[in-house]
């Protein structure tokens, strides 16, 4: 089972990915450094160190569906 604190939501944007806010310093709209092509290569299996523009937390991304991204650590 995938632990549920490990999850975040995201939207793609106009070709952008995005998050409703920072789920570590709670910034509004933040724009991810990842595209929607990456995302694909993440369900396939390759990890992606995400870097969040807004504070610096760089948790990796191991999994994603169409609406959550799977980070190694607890975000919740």
């Amino acid at each position: 089972m995938i632990p549920f604190n490990h999850t975040w939501p995201y939207d793609i944007i106009q070709g952008d990915i995005y998050v409703q806010y920072c789920p570590f310093c709670n910034s509004d709209n933040v724009l991810l450094p990842m595209k929607p092509k990456e995302l694909k290569s993440v369900r396939e299996g390759k990890k992606k160190l995400l870097v969040f523009p807004c504070c610096h937390t760089s948790p990796v991304v191991i999994d994603s569906d169409s609406d959550y991204l799977l980070f190694d650590r607890p975000v919740r």
